[in-house]
């Protein structure tokens, strides 16, 4: 057997003569403990916000999306259709406008965007689920879903035949305008929905029927502004990709989910370092405690350290018994508290102890790399401090 390592076992499992010394590693221990369940606890917490925060995005965003590189729209052909329906991986794909137009309804206005979709755009995106009230649009007709917080501003409900939704597009062209009403064209329409997703999106997105929108905004039977596709599971995002841009001759963009909510994922993501350096500080403010326990123990080993000099063993070897026993109690420590955090995990998971609101439970979410995280985070400061500590252990110590 390791002759450190047997030392070290021996030094973390038998108390000392002093009550003093071993209140201190009991305070070490404790310490290693409540950090890495408080550690691990946070990181889950804040893997649950994240999951929590891009499920509103998730529930309109596709799995990749294209739109155009050179302008606001493009064309795609019969042809060009026939080959994306052969590439394999895309389960189901939906053709697109999105423009910024003006709404008015009574006395009350407000510019957003108009999302003209067709027949399969339920199917890449379950937005039927979101539907707060009324019924998805049908094909070919001049009714339209709008979002709750649009529908509040308004004070608007759904199928009022006598009020009307209008809507305003700028017509296309160069020049000046000389005559304000011949600038835009104006069509009416009907809400029939109520969709409900969060507070931002709500008032985002307008959908309507693609052709009344394409005839809205003078575009051709061919032309969209974007194709939204949804993937299989085991789908190759890059091969498809590859296959894409291919067909339309590299004129488009795709961006996947992660691309399309760039500025929310680079927010999350830095929350989530921010939150892990600081409880990563307070580990360290706590290892302090097992610097100091190892120092005690050495200077309370003295003379068993001499002992082990004289015989022969060389002080390389003697510095890595408390290397080993610092190391060994961060394990030992990180072990029993990432127990403790994952059974409080696992308890918010299934019993929502904690709740936001009263029906909205606090967000959690167990993950195996949370759980490697704090275990190379924990390990690897133990040995940081371990090797402070033995650092002590000097010629002139033991002479």
């Amino acid at each position: 057997m390791n002759f450190p390592l047997y030392i070290a076992k021996r030094y973390i499992f038998s108390l000392s003569k002093s009550n003093a010394i071993n209140i201190i590693n009991l305070i070490a221990s404790l310490g290693i403990i409540v950090g890495t369940m408080a550690l691990f606890v946070v990181l889950s917490v804040f893997s649950g916000l994240k999951v929590f925060s891009l499920s509103f995005t998730n529930e309109i965003d596709p799995d990749l999306k294209a739109v155009s590189t050179y302008g606001k729209s493009f064309y795609i052909t019969p042809e060009q259709e026939k080959e994306i329906k052969q590439i394999d991986g895309i389960a189901s794909y939906t053709k697109i406008i999105e423009e910024r137009v003006l709404f008015l309804f009574k006395d009350k206005q407000q510019v957003t965007y108009l999302k003209g979709v067709d027949s399969n755009y339920p199917i890449v995106n379950n937005v039927r689920k979101k539907l707060f009230n009324g019924l998805w649009l049908k094909s070919d007709s001049f009714q339209v879903v709008i979002g709750y917080s649009m529908a509040q501003n308004f004070s608007m409900g759904i199928l009022d035949f006598e009020n009307p939704l209008q809507v305003f597009a700028p017509k296309p062209g160069k020049g000046a305008i000389e005559n304000p009403e011949e600038a835009f064209n104006k069509t009416d329409v009907m809400p029939v929905g109520i969709y409900s997703i969060s507070e931002e999106l709500d008032s985002k997105y307008v959908f309507a029927d693609l052709g009344l929108t394409q005839e809205l905004l003078m575009y051709k039977p061919n032309q969209i502004s974007g194709i939204e596709f949804k993937l299989n599971e085991d789908a190759d995002e890059v091969v498809i990709n590859s296959k894409l841009k291919k067909i339309f001759a590299n004129k488009i963009t795709l961006r996947n989910r992660a691309q399309l909510n760039e500025s929310l994922y680079k927010m999350l993501n830095t929350e989530n370092i921010v939150v892990y350096l600081i409880f990563t500080l307070v580990i360290i403010v706590a290892l302090f405690n097992l610097v100091g326990a190892l120092i005690m123990m050495i200077l309370e080993k003295k003379g068993n350290l001499k002992t082990l000099f004289n015989l022969g063993i060389e002080l390389s070897s003697l510095r890595r018994i408390f290397i080993l026993q610092g190391t060994l109690l961060s394990i030992f420590g990180g072990l029993i508290g990432l127990a403790l955090g994952i059974i409080l995990v696992l308890l918010q998971q299934k019993y929502e102890l904690i709740m936001l609101t009263a029906t909205l439970a606090y967000p959690v979410v167990f993950t195996l790399e949370n759980v490697a995280i704090v275990m190379i985070t924990i390990v690897s400061l133990g040995f940081v401090a371990s090797l402070i500590a033995s650092s002590r252990v000097t010629k002139k110590l033991l002479d």
